[in-house]
């Protein structure tokens, strides 16, 4: 996979990602938000952060199934794109994600459920919010409702 730029506006607050993906588990990014700027390696089962002007961290995968970052599309994209959730007639499934907060660069377990409706969106679920998220042909996020939007 040829290395490939992905960027996203917040639709709820002022914040902005990009991602450079060279595979669903190898790729980097900026996270810019009003009060932090956020930057991230993923190397398969690693997930390094750094504030700018600030303290950081590595977060190992353990046992979860994806890491999942806050304010990051991208990370949501991982699930749909590596297990097929756009295919006709994929079911539901649901994971043990390593959820790291922005900008406290903290890392727990959280419970995610991905829900395929068709047309390439897929109902997400995790601890009482649910929104509808739309991808694009390859499995990563164009929109995720009332949240994030993809523009480049």
């Amino acid at each position: 996979m040829a290395i490939r730029t992905l960027l996203w506006r917040g639709l709820d607050a002022p914040r902005m990602e990009i991602v450079h993906v060279e595979s669903l588990d190898r790729a980097h990014g900026t996270q810019i938000g009003i009060a932090y700027e956020l930057r991230w390696k993923l190397d398969r089962a690693v997930l390094e952060l750094t504030m700018d002007g600030g303290p950081g961290i590595r977060v190992e995968l353990g046992d979860a199934d994806f890491f999942d970052l806050h304010h990051s599309a991208f990370f949501n994209s991982l699930p749909v794109a590596r297990d097929g959730l756009l295919r006709e007639g994929a079911a539901a499934c649901e994971y043990t994600m390593r959820f790291v907060r922005v900008p406290e660069l903290t890392a727990e377990p959280a419970w995610q459920r991905y829900e395929p409706l068709g047309n390439r969106v897929v109902r997400y679920r995790s601890s009482g919010y649910q929104a509808d998220v739309t991808f694009d042909a390859d499995g990563f996020v164009t929109l995720y409702q009332d949240y994030l939007e993809r523009v480049g």
